[in-house]
């Protein structure tokens, strides 16, 4: 039961951190990679909430309007002017992440930090002691990724962005904004982020490079997943599951890089992932 645990809250984990590249993917066809830099301040939000006292729930909605923000400044004054360059627009936000990361380090130093879960103690389930935050955060997955799918196929909002995806030039003629779908689009995907990097924080530590890892998770799960929310929720769960295995039967070391190994097997096998267009 503890290893099923285990791959289920890794999965929620991997999801949380995803599902934020993946609106911004799904939508621009635009790879964000500040989005670790976002992780990142997600992460610094939440702690400066609990070291300024504050309840640690607070920390989630602040982180984010922070990502929130910071991504509609970034879309405005970089990604805008890139929407026709996309590798210029991986190589600006390769380097805003940089940028970012800096900034952290002048504001709060490279020490290593650690932030007090909102939710302490372990549970028994089926017998089984488990950290209650890791199981809370299945559903808090669950729920994101009902929501964003809820978004995406049950508004009007949600019918615009896959106009917007599937024929942006007869979205425009049709009098759809397609400019003002990408600014809310890539806000929300950098307000996902964030709020990952804050519930994954009570997990692990909090440094200037801790998006990082996340980071490159993302992109293979987003690279695999094509753009359906509901598409990521099962590779997200079928690489934890691998990920949990190797590194409890073979080596931790192994298991960070299983996601990578799946990734691109997967990729050279199905070069559009499990997209279905």
């Amino acid at each position: 039961m503890g290893m099923l645990l285990d791959i289920l809250s890794t999965a929620a984990m991997l999801f949380i951190v995803t599902a934020g590249l993946m609106m911004i993917f799904g939508v621009m066809k635009i790879v964000n990679f500040a989005h670790g830099a976002i992780i990142t301040l997600g992460s610094y939000a939440s702690f400066v909430v609990t070291r300024l006292g504050f309840d640690p729930w607070l920390a989630l909605p602040f982180a984010v309007v922070v990502g929130a923000v910071v991504g509609m400044g970034v879309e405005r004054l970089i990604v805008r002017p890139l929407y026709k360059r996309p590798l210029d627009a991986i190589l600006a936000t390769w380097g805003l992440g940089i940028v970012i990361g800096q900034l952290i380090t002048i504001a709060f130093g490279r020490e290593v930090q650690f932030v007090d879960s909102p939710v302490q103690g372990a549970l028994s389930f089926f017998g089984t002691e488990y950290s209650a935050y890791r199981l809370l955060l299945i559903p808090i997955a669950l729920l994101l990724c009902g929501a964003l799918m809820a978004l995406l196929n049950g508004t009007r909002f949600g019918v615009k962005t896959r106009a917007v995806i599937m024929n942006e030039d007869l979205a425009k003629g049709l009098g759809i904004h397609a400019e003002r779908i990408r600014f809310i689009t890539f806000a929300l995907g950098a307000g996902l982020g964030a709020l990952a990097g804050a519930l994954v924080t009570p997990l692990s530590s909090v440094d200037p490079n801790m998006g990082l890892p996340w980071l490159i998770s993302a992109f293979m799960l987003v690279m695999v997943s094509g753009h359906s929310m509901l598409s990521l929720l099962l590779t997200c769960t079928v690489f934890g599951a691998a990920q949990v295995l190797v590194s409890s039967y073979a080596s931790p070391v192994l298991g960070g890089i299983t996601i990578a190994v799946l990734a691109a097997l997967t990729l050279r096998i199905r070069p559009k992932g499990f997209s279905h267009d």
